[in-house]
């Protein structure tokens, strides 16, 4: 990227530009070892024990969605980047930009929102900050929360501890958040209503470090690019390939719905409270147990595995047996959705 290009909506969207401008133009400017490792938190020796921290922004339009809003979005997705690393979220601070004009009974209904999902997951929102910006230059209301977290016992995450031979796990259906944002947006009408999956995956991610240690190899949830940004993530930075079977991904019928209805790949939509898990083969049946035992993932399911590879390829085997490549998402699929 030069200086006289400029920024894109699609830049945001979690696919290959949004890689570009981290990659060319943010990480240049703040290089060091801990970021460079671009993990969903970064982790901080302090003494003896490991500190995770955290920070998201956002932005979602329209503001309340079936099965969220984005007071319980900010929350649950900062509980997540910490999780999803192998920690025990312990605090989350809360920022606002509010454009004039807002009504405040929305924003104490967002605020409300909020809190009850923090309290619900036992995270206290414990400093904050709040800005309030001319009409038009804020779409209502962003919120910004960061989040520490204290290294689990035995959590080890990373793709450098993936091999071939692991599995893959997602711990439910995908593609519910993008499509129920989208659908809400275009004012599409279903006989069974598309509901997001924003929900906390804290529970998951501990049970499974806890019970199962060195064996989870891997954790990241799935959220911009949706399934096949994180794992062409996975095989981009380990070198190696993965084969998933499209008869095993867990799929609402009436997301796959729409999705084909508007034209989506159902592997590139946001998630929200899901988990994509590579798991020691030994160790998958039990993890998917786990999984199962939990509130947020009662349709997990083990979707394919890592393999050695000539080249670092995500490859989907389709239902008739055939191959096709999953390619990392170029831009933006949906656009302002978290």
């Amino acid at each position: 990227m030069t200086d006289g290009d400029k920024v894109l909506l699609a830049h945001g969207g979690g696919g290959r530009l949004t890689d570009e401008l981290i990659r060319s133009i943010i990480l240049p400017a703040f290089k060091n070892e801990t970021l460079d490792k671009l993990t969903d938190s970064a982790e901080i020796q302090f003494g003896k024990n490991s500190i995770c921290f955290t920070t998201d922004s956002y932005v979602v339009r329209p503001l309340f969605f079936n099965g969220g809003d984005i007071g319980k979005l900010a929350v649950c997705g900062t509980i997540n980047d910490l999780s999803v690393s192998g920690a025990k979220p312990l605090a989350l601070s809360l920022a606002l930009i509010i454009e004039e004009g807002l009504e405040i009974g929305i924003l104490k209904k967002i605020l409300e929102s909020a809190a009850i999902t923090a309290k619900k997951e036992n995270v206290p929102i414990v400093c904050g900050d709040t800005k309030v910006v001319e009409a038009g230059s804020a779409d209502k209301i962003f919120i910004n929360t960061s989040g520490i977290g204290l290294k689990l016992p035995g959590a080890n995450v990373g793709f450098e501890r993936i091999a071939a031979g692991d599995k893959i796990i997602i711990t439910g259906t995908i593609g519910d958040h993008g499509m129920t944002i989208m659908s809400q947006r275009e004012g599409m009408k279903f006989q069974s209503d598309i509901e997001s999956d924003c929900a906390s995956v804290a529970q998951i991610c501990a049970k499974a470090v806890e019970t199962l240690g060195n064996d989870i190899k891997f954790m990241r949830d799935p959220t911009r690019g949706g399934l096949a940004a994180t794992l062409n993530e996975i095989v981009n930075q380990t070198g190696l390939g993965i084969e998933i079977q499209e008869s095993q991904i867990p799929i609402n019928p009436t997301t796959k719905a729409a999705a084909d209805m508007l034209g989506f790949d159902i592997l590139n939509i946001a998630n929200e409270g899901k988990v994509v898990i590579a798991v020691s083969a030994q160790k998958a049946d039990k993890c998917l147990e786990i999984c199962r035992g939990c509130e947020n993932g009662k349709k997990a399911a083990i979707i394919g595995q890592v393999i050695r590879s000539d080249e670092p390829l995500v490859e989907l085997i389709t239902t008739i047996k055939g191959r096709r490549i999953v390619q990392m998402p170029y831009g933006r699929e949906l656009p302002r959705i978290c």
